[in-house]
């Protein structure tokens, strides 16, 4: 890959931090970021889980109250990485037809939704906001960015369950390789906090039911994990040409160097348990890097800590990675976060660029008893990584059988 594309910002809310660095460094010292549920909608519709990893930092208390009035909670969390990202990458000079947004959501305006249909069965049709189809979008998030930063050269949303903002990175990664545009906003958020989702995602035991210890509830490739966690809050990285952010003087964190999307075409909800179709995305993610595999030093697992998935994205990796896989360095980070769902790609793409920018890989917390089925080398503790040229991978699968990886390379200069 003769152009290289590299990071020059990165922004994030989530249930660690209002930021991506105070995120980042909750991590690192292994906190959680899961707790009990207080709304008052627990009780009336007794929802049986009663937790999740709600954003640290209310998107209500950053905005103003006009802003806020007017976007979906999915729409608040997305501005808010991405004004953190823009910022933090210098708020560039670029042409606004050079300029692009890849920013996705697995569900989009749930609040909006459910509460316009609470609002119409109980005051009439009358009674229903004019903005509720703009902020129901799914593509909301996405069109709020494009507003916020005048970004002409396209504003796109991919929606595929857990796998989005991860294939939206992946999308912005290749629009810069055909020189299209100069620069790209990509990443992904959620906000699905609702008794709605909590319910349909509890009634298919899918969730942990760890009501009495929250903070432990998420515990990928343990003996006794028993569903994942739902979390919110979005993340947001500024991609661009390296000759673009050199020309600025900007600075840089890790370059992007594959991504790939497949699918399974297996099952709407479970994976493939033998993990082909995600294996073949980690290999034409790593053929799109001109890596080998041997190069794969640490991979930000998607690792929910449901029994199944766990196993069917070891069995992916295996068949990848053969014995070098003894070797990589496994972080599961949704046992600190949960599970953002269409916005834990973008999250974790964010670990994963500091873990190489920082030689560090976060740690994987509540891992007491190993699964013996699972023999990775999983970190759960901060590790420090080796010096020199390093690459990672951060792993995305979703229902529906979407599988999305994205590979970056330390950045040497």
């Amino acid at each position: 890959m003769s152009t290289k594309i590299v990071i020059t910002g990165i922004g994030a809310t989530t249930p660690l931090g209002g930021d991506a660095r105070s995120t980042w460094q909750a991590l690192l010292a292994g906190e959680s970021g899961i707790s009990t549920l207080e709304q008052e909608w627990i009780a009336r519709y007794e929802i049986p889980v009663t937790f999740a990893g709600q954003a640290k930092v209310k998107a209500t208390d950053v905005l103003t109250p006009q802003e806020a009035k007017r976007l979906d909670p999915s729409s608040q969390f997305a501005l808010i990485a991405a004004r953190e990202a823009w910022a933090d990458a210098g708020s560039p000079d670029v042409e606004p037809e050079r300029l692009a947004v890849e920013f996705a959501t697995g569900i989009g305006g749930v609040w909006t939704l459910l509460d316009a249909y609470d609002t119409l069965k109980e005051k009439g049709p009358r009674r229903v906001m004019p903005m509720t189809v703009p902020m129901l979008m799914p593509n909301g998030p996405a069109a709020a960015i494009g507003m916020e930063i005048s970004a002409r050269g396209g504003v796109r949303t991919a929606v595929s369950a857990c796998a989005s903002s991860t294939e939206a990175i992946a999308n912005a990664l290749n629009r810069l390789l055909t020189g299209e545009v100069d620069i790209v906003v990509a990443g992904g958020s959620e906000a699905a906090i609702h008794p709605m989702p909590i319910a349909a995602f509890a009634s298919m035991h899918a969730l942990s039911k760890r009501n009495d210890d929250p903070t432990k509830a998420s515990r990928p490739y343990d003996v006794d994990r028993d569903g994942f966690v739902m979390g919110e809050g979005g993340g947001a990285l500024v991609i661009e040409t390296e000759a673009h952010a050199k020309a600025r003087g900007a600075k840089i964190y890790a370059e992007l160097v594959g991504g790939a999307v497949t699918s399974d075409a297996y099952h709407i909800t479970a994976p493939d348990p033998e993990g082909s179709g995600a294996a073949r995305a980690v290999l034409a993610a790593l053929k799109q890097a001109d890596a080998k595999l041997e190069d794969v030093i640490h991979i930000n697992a998607h690792a929910t800590s449901t029994p199944v998935g766990d196993i069917a994205e070891y069995n992916a990796l295996r068949r990848v990675f053969g014995d070098h896989l003894d070797k990589v360095a496994i972080s599961a980070t949704k046992s600190s976060t949960g599970h953002l769902l269409g916005g834990a790609g973008a999250i974790e793409a964010i670990f994963t660029i500091l873990a190489l920018n920082e030689r560090t890989a976060p740690p994987t917390i509540n891992l007491d008893s190993q699964d013996p089925e699972i023999p990775l080398d999983v970190v759960t503790s901060p590790r420090k990584l080796p010096d020199g040229p390093l690459l990672a991978m951060s792993n995305s699968f979703g229902f529906g059988g979407h599988n999305a990886v994205i590979v970056f390379r330390s950045y040497e200069g």
